[in-house]
């Protein structure tokens, strides 16, 4: 084996093993989590074991806080909660940023450049920043407390990014198209969402993922718009939940359980679609 040959393989070595290192590091409090979920408060501080129990008898573990938790608790009304905001949202936010991204990309009109830099602009004031006028916005629209008014948070939230991205994308399709479309009597409309929208599908992926991980984690805007427990997302529910279950460590790692594991799979399943949607959009505009 010539040196070469020697260096690749222990630099090929050394890189994986960093990975391993770093991919551990990230899955053991997941893995920690969801086995102290499954323990009893007695397993929790006597049992050094990493496993809620054998292996090969998987009944005898302690189940029931997740039933608690998701029944009992009131954690099933948050994780519901959470589904709507995430589904409406998305789907709003890919409705409105579709349109205005086609009209910035295809249609003239004055002022464009201006709005679509003031627009991106907006990319660049964090969240917190805006809480005092958002508050009193949401108060004197009689949103405050209410799902249209979190909704609309959640809305504009997302819109400046996915606008970026999706103007990205519809600079590159090619205009041939599009007048071919036009001779033969599609409207702008039409051209749009029987061209347009179904060549993004890429772009339009990688938008679903990313916003439905940002709604479904997002905390700060429904801890200052809500109030009423009935309306809290799954994350804000979770500081009521912890509250109640300070002392309770297994139904706390239940709930923790619950507000993780189904986005974590959404995103290990849909992962794929976040580079392929970015290399075909942003990155080539």
């Amino acid at each position: 084996m010539t040196i070469y040959k020697i260096k690749k393989v222990l630099n090929s070595t050394l890189i994986h093993a960093i990975l391993m290192s770093v991919a551990l590091t990230c899955v053991f409090p997941v893995f920690w989590m969801i086995s102290s979920s499954l323990k009893t408060q007695d397993q929790i501080f006597k049992s050094m074991s990493l496993l809620p129990g054998s292996l090969l008898d998987i009944f005898s573990w302690n189940w029931s806080n997740y039933i608690v938790a998701f029944v009992k608790a009131d954690f099933g009304f948050y994780f519901f909660n959470s589904v709507f905001y995430t589904v409406v949202g998305v789907f709003f936010i890919i409705l409105i940023a579709s349109m205005a991204a086609y009209a910035f990309s295809r249609l003239q009109f004055f002022g464009k450049n201006v709005l679509f830099y003031m627009l991106i602009a907006t990319l660049l004031i964090p969240i917190p920043g805006v809480f005092v006028p958002l508050y009193l916005l949401l108060k004197n629209l009689g949103l405050l407390d209410s799902r249209t008014g979190l909704l609309l948070c959640y809305i504009s939230n997302g819109l400046a990014f996915a606008i970026f991205l999706l103007k990205g994308f519809f600079d590159q399709l090619p205009k041939e198209v599009e007048e071919a479309a036009l001779i033969d009597g599609c409207s702008r409309f039409g051209i749009y969402w029987r061209i347009a929208l179904p060549l993004a599908k890429p772009a339009i992926a990688t938008l679903v993922i990313m916003n439905s991980l940002t709604i479904w984690n997002e905390f700060l805007l429904a801890l200052v718009v809500l109030q009423d427990k009935a309306k809290m997302p799954i994350q804000r529910g979770l500081m009521v939940f912890q509250g109640t279950f300070i002392t309770d460590y297994p139904m706390l790692m239940a709930g923790l359980t619950i507000a993780t594991i189904p986005i974590v799979i959404v995103y290990l399943l849909m992962q794929k679609h976040i580079v392929k949607g970015i290399a075909s959009g942003a990155l080539k505009g």
